[in-house]
C-alpha cells in the first residue's frame, strides 16, 4: 500500500514573517499536502498570534504550484455551510484545483462560545454536521441550492462556476463515532483521525495501534453499509495525540518505524506537524526535513 505523508502548518506566523517562507518549504520538501487548522484560537495558542485559515490557504496557493493545501478541520462551531461554499470554491479557483476539505464536527474548545452561543452538546454537534456535510456536498456541486433544514438552510444560493475539481473538492471527514463515520462513508474522499483521546496520556502504542485498528474496521464497516468499497477511501491519520508521539519524530528511523506499522493499518496518509519551538509540536527542523524527504523511500 503507498503512503502519502503530509504536514500541518499552523497559522501562527506573520506572512511576511516566516509564514510563507513556511509553505514553500513545504513544497520544495515534496510534502503532498499542507493543512493548516481552522479555528479562531487554539489551545497554548490562544494568547500569541493565530490568523485565518482560509486567507491563509489562499496566499499558501499563490506561492506554490504543486503543493496541495487545505483544512484540518474545518467545523460548524462557527461556519455556515452557504458562506464557506462561497469561500472555498473561490479558493479551489485560486490554487487551480489543489484545495481539500478537513472537515468535523467540531468540539468544545475556545470557538464553541466565541460567537456568544452556549457551547452544544456531542449530540447538538453530532445533528449540526449530519446537516451541514450534505448541505455544503450540494452547495458545491449544484449551481443554485434552496434547502430548507432545521438548523442550516440556503435560499437560491448561487455558486457559479463550481469547484475546478469535478465534481467539487475533495472532503476528508474526521470522525470516530458512528453518525459522523457514516457520513465519511457517503460523501467523503477520505476519512481523518487522531487516534483514541482515552489513550493521549497513559495509554501505550500498543494499544493505540489496536484502538486505530478497531477505528479502520468501523469505517471499512460504514463503507459497507453504504454501499461502497472501502479502498476506495483515503484513511489519514494526524499524528500528535497518540502515546508515542514524542518520539515519532526525534529520528528518521523512529518515524520510519512509526509509519510502516501505521501502513500496515491501513493508512494513506499520515501528517505531521511543522516544528514550532518551546509547544507541544517542538522538534528538530533539520530531522523534520529528512524525515520529509528520506522516510516515504526508506519504507519502499
Amino acid at each position: 500500500m503507498s503512503l502519502r505523508l503530509s504536514t500541518v502548518i499552523l497559522p501562527v506566523d506573520r506572512w511576511h514573517e516566516g509564514g510563507r517562507a513556511k509553505w514553500q518549504r513545504a513544497e520544495e520538501l515534496g510534502f503532498h499536502t499542507a493543512y493548516t487548522y481552522d479555528h479562531l484560537s487554539w489551545r497554548t495558542f490562544r494568547d500569541g498570534p493565530w490568523f485565518g485559515a482560509l486567507p491563509t490557504l489562499t496566499a499558501a496557493a499563490t506561492v506554490t504550484t504543486r503543493l496541495r493545501v487545505g483544512t484540518l478541520v474545518t467545523s460548524p462551531n462557527f461556519r455556515h455551510p452557504v458562506t464557506l461554499a462561497k469561500e472555498l470554491i473561490s479558493l479551489d479557483d485560486i490554487s487551480g484545483g489543489r484545495v481539500t476539505l478537513g472537515i468535523g464536527a467540531g468540539g468544545n474548545g475556545f470557538d464553541a462560545t466565541a460567537l456568544g452561543q452556549e457551547a452544544w452538546t456531542p449530540r447538538e454537534r453530532a445533528d449540526r454536521f449530519g446537516e451541514f456535510v450534505p448541505l455544503l456536498d450540494r452547495l458545491l456541486t449544484e449551481d443554485a441550492v434552496t434547502q430548507e433544514g432545521s438548523l442550516y438552510s440556503a435560499v437560491e444560493a448561487r455558486n457559479i462556476p463550481g469547484c475546478v475539481q469535478r465534481p467539487r473538492l475533495p472532503f476528508a471527514v474526521a470522525a470516530t463515532g458512528p453518525r459522523g463515520l457514516g457520513l465519511a462513508a457517503r460523501y467523503g474522499q477520505a476519512w481523518v483521525t487522531t487516534g483514541d483521546p482515552k489513550l493521549y496520556e497513559e495509554g501505550t502504542p500498543a494499544q493505540s495501534d489496536e484502538a486505530l485498528r478497531g477505528q479502520v474496521a468501523r469505517i471499512a464497516a460504514a463503507c459497507g453499509e453504504a454501499g461502497r468499497d472501502a479502498a476506495e477511501l483515503d484513511k489519514v491519520l494526524l499524528t500528535a495525540f497518540t502515546p508515542d508521539r514524542s518520539g515519532m519524530l526525534a529520528s528518521v528511523d523512529a518515524f520510519v518505524d512509526f509509519a510502516g506499522r501505521h501502513r500496515e493499518i491501513g493508512f494513506t496518509e499520515i501528517v505531521v506537524h511543522w516544528p514550532i519551538p518551546d509547544s507541544d509540536f517542538a522538534a528538530d527542523q533539520g530531522v523534520f526535513e529528512r524525515i520529509a524527504t528520506e522516510a516515504l523511500r526508506q519504507l519502499g
